[in-house]
């Protein structure tokens, strides 16, 4: 295989979404496993679509995700002069030619295309042959650059992903690759693009795949090399149907706002149609070390939120206790929530990340530890019955001298039921509440211990102290 090249090239139009996401980590790994490049290119040429917005939504998105270019990002719009050489290169050569059909005309013709049900064409009239004689040039309207097409044969290509692909050179009109006012058009600056970066390998969506006729035809009259084209089928949502914002196709960045890792987006993103056997969770480097072409499937890739959660929760617990903490920690301060006074936070996010799938839910989970919890009235009122306040009352004065931890707690816990005669969600039911404002918590030993004795006792005799 010669030196493999690959590129990510978004339209900066946009925000960096899923499927833009999944694209380029396939560049990238496939780049990766080979010891090849990777190169991120920008093709900003929609110069009324393009935005600096986006284009920083992007580099944010690439930059979050890990997935770092070996050269780039390169701008379209800062290459305008090698698209004109190039256009000026091919008039010379007659594989090129100026067109002076005005928009009017092309609206009759395709209306009368249409009329007699033809599929509507350009029909080369200002395109040069020989023996052909062309219209009077008008001097009211300026030429475009059509692309001369070969009019008979195939052009076909072994696509990676689709298998042997064919289309009609009958089928395509005569390409506009140069507007009136001389600016290039995307089908031909991605074709210079791919030719003087010396691309490989086109990985990208299939929704391309009606633009590949026609920039092979443009790279043999050029006389480059035709990479090999591998398009990817597209991503549906849970539901099946077209993904949509609502599935999540919104920009890589708020799934970091929503509190996933990028190494569980990552993973996910890889399993969107690609496999490597049964295995489910595996490394950005093991996902390099076993990238290829081969195990992409054909068929559209279902997105599944729920399995997203699950990976991103496995992310989480995997990671060390003291980095967990850290991460939840920069939230809770990007909310002004000071946990310096509160309990110690890698005990806190220890005991919540198994009820927690995202970084964002588990800094919901705990803000109220540094902040106040105040449980609803109602709430306390339906589980913190008569016969109950006389064991919380002697519970937390056993607080006092109980050695502080879980197995000690848990001890005073069984105790104080035995005394009062009581099953355990008669004392643990309203302790949840007081503590954590929730019917919902982990164990309450385990809870008690990561609280603190002095906020324990505070709070708990506070409550008692309301119904006594």
């Amino acid at each position: 295989m010669k030196s493999v090249r690959t590129r990510f090239a978004p339209s900066p139009t946009g925000f960096l979404h899923i499927g833009g996401a999944r694209t380029a980590l396939f560049s990238w790994a496939f780049a990766r496993h080979h010891g090849g490049a990777f190169i991120l290119r920008i093709e900003d040429t929609d110069v009324a679509r393009s935005t600096p917005e986006a284009v920083q939504a992007i580099l944010d998105g690439m930059a979050w995700l890990g997935l770092t270019p070996d050269e780039g990002p390169f701008y379209q719009m800062q290459r305008t002069d090698r698209y004109k050489e190039v256009i000026r290169q091919m008039l010379a050569a007659g594989t090129a030619y100026p067109c002076y059909t005005s928009k009017e005309e092309l609206e009759a013709l395709r209306a009368e295309q249409e009329a007699r049900h033809e599929k509507p064409r350009y029909d080369g009239r200002w395109r040069p042959e020989a023996g052909k004689t062309l219209p009077p040039i008008p001097a009211d309207v300026p030429p475009v650059v059509r692309f001369k097409n070969p009019r008979d044969g195939v052009v076909a290509w072994d696509d990676q992903v689709k298998g042997r692909i064919e289309f009609a050179n009958a089928e395509l009109d005569d390409l506009i690759i140069a507007r009136a006012d001389g600016t290039p058009t995307y089908n031909f600056c991605v074709v210079v693009d791919d030719w003087d970066m010396g691309i490989s390998h086109v990985i990208r969506g299939d929704d391309h795949v009606n633009n590949t006729p026609r920039q092979i035809n443009i790279l043999r009259a050029l006389g480059a090399d035709i990479p090999t084209y591998a398009h990817l089928s597209m991503i549906l949502g849970d539901d099946g149907t077209k993904l949509s914002k609502r599935h999540g196709a919104v920009s890589v960045m708020q799934y970091d706002a929503d509190g996933f890792l990028p190494e569980a987006v990552i993973n996910y993103l890889a399993r969107l149609g690609w496999s490597h056997g049964d295995d489910e969770v595996f490394s950005r480097e093991q996902l390099a070390a076993w990238f290829n072409l081969d195990h992409i499937t054909p068929s559209a890739a279902q997105f599944n939120t729920e399995k997203l959660l699950w990976l991103n929760q496995h992310y989480m617990k995997a990671l060390p206790p003291a980095d967990l903490a850290a991460r939840v920690g920069a939230r809770l301060a990007a909310r002004g929530v000071v946990t310096a006074d509160g309990p110690d936070l890698v005990k806190a996010t220890a005991l919540y990340v198994d009820r927690c799938p995202t970084l964002k839910a588990l800094a919901d989970a705990l803000q109220g530890f540094y902040t106040g919890i105040e449980a609803a009235p109602e709430l306390l009122a339906q589980h913190l019955s008569a016969d109950a306040l006389p064991a919380l009352a002697d519970f937390v004065a056993g607080l006092a001298d109980v050695a502080w931890e879980a197995p000690a707690i848990a001890a005073l816990i069984k105790a104080t039921l035995a005394r009062h005669g009581l099953k355990m969600p008669r004392l643990a039911m309203p302790l949840r509440i007081i503590l954590t404002g929730r019917a919902e918590a982990p164990s309450v030993d385990a809870l008690l211990a990561m609280m603190g004795r002095e906020k324990v006792i505070e709070k708990v005799s506070a409550a008692l102290g309301k119904h006594l």
